[in-house]
């Protein structure tokens, strides 16, 4: 069973960066302790920029000195030194340092832009031999016809042989499309049985530059602007040298104007364009030249409402400028959530992790992590693909994670508002919902059938059929009735809206599951090494011993819908029998409601959170206990416990808590907090979408 894999390319420009993330994101879905390597970096005092890629996307905690073998100034006095021999042998020490600290290692090789670039693959083929890996070997497509792709291929398998290396594919990288299915057919067969091929087309997309990448190889000052819009993408770059009436007309969606500190009316003008409906977004502004921008221009820019662009300044002139951009290399860096989102959804598209992974015999690993746990949720979410409603769908933290989400193919997704605002908003941020479905509350087909519907269901209540068609234009009763009647499976919302005002219409009209008598929720907390499931820590205050037990069956349910074993813990200031007092009494109370309703489940109570997580506690205060010191599920005696308890642990122990997840509903709808980031955003839709797998 291999423990590592390696990714080598037979030329320049190959793109390894991207398989690296495709195959690392394949990888930690798996593997616990996994590990990234390079033989060959630039600097070790400057972090490799595909490492630096890996390293935070994946959050592995290894020193970056320790993810090399030698920068290349340490490679070339070796060389100078005319002591070759100690390259391979200093480069696999390093490696085998690395190897004893995880369960597998991905490998990526050299970069073509070395002193060794002459016999460079063959220096990786000869690393791969020494640390023991397979080669998965990537061949450039980029301006190859369908025969230069074979013939480069041919040669790379013929080196291969003569090293006696272990290898496990080839993946054609950046091939022209109408390419794709013939490069494929043919390489098929042209190859042994078992051998894996895959072919991955050129996306124009991960070529461009963003801002970001430009301001930091031309060491640009920012003198407005925030790191959001730094990962806006360069469709084009202009020079303004001309008249500003020509200028307007020759800006496109994405142009990076560059143009001199003094030019105060173009600057004026461009800055403009952000906030007219008339004129394309351009990606940002750079400002040329030895002298600093018109005070008058600063002053004016300054006192408008925030403007989504960064506006750079250089001291180098203009055409310098300019050809100092076209030598930038373009980049995936990890602060480019939305460009990571594109890079791993083209990866998944033509390159099937799970074959490669069992060609070197991955072994899953018994532990969870926080990372392999979302990715989990992710492919569980794509298996039977949902559709959610999100009634938010002004809020620039929505619109970010439906474009997410929509690169990534996990779900369909409605967004309720108005259309023009909608997609006048994703265009100023940059982004691509043009596959999401949008819904006016004010402008659409349904209201008066969900309408009729919701009077029918309240009139008992004293509800009239107009206040029951005013209610259609609420986003939350809107979204709501779209889960009710089955045009959506379920929906998120609460990033702008308070929880009442984002569950109170379920409570009104989904209801409750059969023989569930209030709804809960849980969060999902994801630790080093596990997930435990905490509740209730957002919906009720004081639940009494009755709705505690509905609370801890809802949990088991949530767990078991979310592959984690359940093992109850009902929470408590006392362990076992000692403990007397009113609140005591309640978990205790709570604890035999459940094993009579439910004798299957594995349940301890009252116990406190140290016997409940902490083996040799349980040893000492619960022995023989099937569930003390294991525990899965934390069910807390009220929201004050539950809430501050959640809060703590993700506080202090860096814990990812996704949540809240509402329990006991008859169909998902779950809230966000008003603070959420993007990321829970995109977890809590996916959680529903698993949520409704099960309905």
């Amino acid at each position: 069973m291999s423990r590592n894999l390696y990714i080598a390319a037979s030329e320049a420009e190959a793109g390894k960066s991207l398989i690296a993330l495709g195959m690392m994101d394949y990888l930690s879905r798996r593997i616990t302790k996994i590990g990234f390597f390079r033989p060959i970096v630039k600097s070790g005092e400057i972090m490799d920029n595909h490492v630096r890629l890996i390293r935070e996307r994946f959050k592995l905690e290894v020193a970056y000195k320790d993810m090399y073998g030698l920068t290349s100034d340490e490679l070339n006095q070796l060389i100078r030194n005319g002591d070759n021999d100690s390259i391979q042998t200093i480069i696999l020490n390093k490696y085998k340092k690395l190897e004893s600290k995880c369960d597998f290692v991905l490998i990526e090789g050299s970069d073509f832009k070395s002193h060794i670039s002459s016999f460079e693959f063959d220096f990786n083929i000869r690393v791969a031999n020494n640390v023991g890996s397979p080669i998965i070997a990537v061949i450039s497509g980029k301006r190859k016809n369908v025969a230069e792709v074979l013939d480069s291929v041919q040669v790379m398998k013929e080196m291969l042989a003569q090293q006696n290396a272990s290898q496990i594919g080839t993946i054609v990288n950046r091939a022209n499309q109408r390419d794709v299915t013939s490069i494929k057919a043919l390489l098929d067969k042209s190859t042994s049985d078992g051998d894996l091929n895959f072919v991955i087309p050129e996306l124009e997309m991960l070529q461009k530059l963003s801002i970001r990448q430009i301001a930091e190889s031309l060491k640009a000052k920012v003198i407005y602007g925030d790191s959001e819009h730094m990962n806006f993408v360069v469709n084009d770059v202009k020079i303004a040298a001309m008249g500003l009436e020509n200028i307007l007309k020759y800006v496109s969606e994405g142009t990076l104007v560059i143009t001199p500190s003094d030019r105060l009316d173009i600057l004026s003008a461009l800055a403009l364009t952000l906030i007219s409906g008339n004129y394309p977004k351009i990606s940002g502004l750079l400002l040329s030249g030895d002298f600093e921008p018109n005070d008058e221009f600063m002053r004016l820019i300054k006192g408008l409402q925030k403007l989504p662009i960064n506006i750079l300044k250089v001291d180098t002139d203009t055409y310098t400028t300019a050809m100092n951009i076209d030598h930038i290399e373009a980049k995936l860096l990890p602060e480019n959530e939305q460009r990571i989102s594109i890079a791993l959804g083209h990866f998944e598209e033509y390159v099937n992790g799970k074959q490669l992974a069992e060609k070197v015999t991955i072994e899953k690993s018994e532990a969870v992590t926080p990372l392999m746990f979302e990715y989990e949720l992710f492919e569980r979410a794509r298996t039977v693909r949902k559709h959610i409603v999100l009634p938010e769908g002004t809020d620039d933290r929505i619109l970010k994670a439906t474009d997410i989400l929509l690169r990534r193919n996990v779900v369909d997704i409605t967004l309720l508002g108005n259309e023009e605002e909608i997609f006048k908003k994703a265009s100023t941020l940059r982004l691509n919902i043009k596959a999401a479905n949008i819904i006016d509350p004010y402008d659409n087909d349904l209201a008066r059938e969900y309408a009729s519907e919701y009077y029918r269901l309240r009139k008992h209540k004293g509800i009239t059929k107009q206040t029951a068609f005013d209610l259609m234009h609420d986003v939350s009763y809107l979204g709501t009735m779209m889960v009710h009647k089955g045009h959506a499976d379920g929906m998120v919302s609460g990033a702008a809206h308070t929880t009442q005002h984002t569950i109170r219409p379920a409570f009104e009209f989904v209801k409750t599951k059969p023989g569930v008598s209030i709804v809960s929720s849980s969060f999902l907390m994801c630790m080093k090494d596990r997930v435990l499931v905490y509740a209730d820590c957002a919906v009720n205050p004081n639940p009494n011993a009755e709705e505690l037990a509905d609370i801890a069956i809802s949990s088991a349910e949530t767990a078991v819908k979310f592959g984690i074993v359940p093992r109850i813990a009902m929470l408590s200031y006392s362990t076992g029998e000692s403990g007397k007092g009113t609140d005591v009494v309640k978990v205790r109370e709570a604890t035999e409601i459940v094993k009579k309703r439910r004798p299957d489940l594995k349940i301890a109570g009252p116990i406190q959170y140290d016997a409940a997580i902490d083996l040799t506690v349980a040893q000492q205060k619960m022995p023989g206990s099937d569930v003390a010191g294991k525990a899965t599920i934390y069910i807390f005696p009220d929201l004050n416990t539950g809430n501050n308890t959640y809060k703590a642990v993700q506080r202090a122990a860096n814990v990812v808590a996704i949540g809240p997840v509402l329990q006991g509903l008859n169909k998902p709808v779950n809230d966000l907090s008003r603070g959420c980031l993007v990321k829970d955003i995109v977890n809590t839709v996916v959680i529903t979408a698993i949520q409704a797998q099960g309905d």
